[in-house]
């Protein structure tokens, strides 16, 4: 027996040496994801898995059509000619009258212009006149010279008067006027004295009581809507609360610039003063058609609802493994109803 321990002594001092603390860490770290293998087998985890549970409720299958608020009366009004700005009579926010003065132009070259022309005009009727005179009788026998004379003064005349035309024309619009009641929402130059040009919009008017919501729908969407129908209006603006509309016009031919036949729809808003929202020209939101709801349904959000080849199914059970087959009901796009055996309200399901 003695002989034996020592033996047994001598090779455990023979391996000793040999097994060093790396090999020790190895054996613990294999040891260590095994069990965590084992571990993740016998015992699921739901880490990653999303969870919801059956509600009861209305689910509506809807139609959503994206669009903009807009104005039937809104104008961007500009000078037809540059120049530099006389007085300017309004704020952002004012609100003013059909036909009220806005801002004016110096017209001192204006003026000066159109005086010219007026008189550039006097001279080319009364040559004109003077040559009508020469060919007066000579209308079986007008030679070549009378001719070109005559046609001569006629196109100068003509000119003349083109030139007295656009001179009358931009005195007269030097002034900017309310082409309707509204509010003013932009005074680009609110200043006197700064020089601008033709083509840029000095005044922003919009009249509030013509604001309305239209959406663009395409051959194949603007077959299902009609004039009259009720539609649900959802602004980005404010999200969580809707107004009410209804569909006012459908065009009859595409809207011009668009990709794709497209056609605008003009749906009027019924409860603007209702809604508690201040609405602004540009804002945009969607438009929903209710076409089919109902009320006190078991629904769940669609990204639950799974299929495979015996049809649609909910994971269910501990950690989701169970497959709970289903049928699905009216759909809509943040509900979609369920029904079947085992479906309660309550049930905590999977994604």
């Amino acid at each position: 027996m003695y002989i034996a321990m020592s033996k047994f002594s001598k090779i455990l001092t023979f391996l000793k040496p040999r097994l060093s603390w790396k090999y020790i860490l190895v054996s613990l770290v294999i040891l260590g994801v095994s069990g965590y293998g084992i571990k993740q087998y016998a015992f699921p985890s739901t880490d990653g898995l999303e969870t919801s549970e059956i509600k009861r409720g209305e689910v509506e299958e809807v139609y959503v059509l994206t669009g903009s608020v807009k104005a039937d009366e809104y104008a961007q009004l500009t000078y037809p000619t540059s120049g530099k700005i006389a007085w300017v009579g309004v704020l952002v926010g004012n609100e003013v009258k059909k036909g009220q003065y806005l801002a004016k132009l110096d017209t001192t070259t204006l003026n000066s212009t159109f005086e010219t022309a007026k008189s550039a005009l006097r001279v080319a009727e009364a040559e004109l006149q003077k040559v009508h005179d020469d060919v007066k009788n000579h209308a079986s026998d007008e030679t070549y010279t009378q001719k070109d004379a005559r046609t001569t003064a006629e196109g100068a005349k003509d000119q003349a008067y083109e030139a007295f035309k656009v001179a009358e024309y931009n005195l007269k619009n030097s002034t900017l006027v309310a082409p309707f009641a509204g509010i003013v929402t932009t005074v680009t130059n609110p200043f006197a004295g700064v020089n601008i040009i033709a083509t840029q919009t000095q005044v922003e008017l919009i009249n509030p009581t013509t604001i309305y919501f239209e959406v663009l729908a395409d051959q194949t969407e603007v077959t299902t809507l009609s004039v009259g129908q009720k539609m649900r209006i959802e602004l980005d603006a404010d999200s969580d609360k809707d107004l009410a509309g209804v569909i006012e016009h459908i065009s009859y031919s595409p809207k011009a610039g668009e990709v794709g036949t497209v056609y605008a729809v003009k749906i009027r808003f019924t409860d603007i003063a209702d809604g508690g929202i201040t609405l602004r020209y540009g804002m945009t939101g969607d438009s929903v058609l209710v076409l089919q709801e109902k009320e006190n349904v078991l629904y769940t959000p669609p990204d639950f609802i799974k299929s495979d080849d015996k049809g649609d199914y909910l994971l269910t059970g501990n950690r989701g493994l169970k497959k709970l087959y289903v049928e699905v009901g009216l759909e809509g796009e943040e509900k979609v109803e369920v029904k079947g055996e085992g479906i309660a309200e309550g049930l905590t399901i999977y994604d």
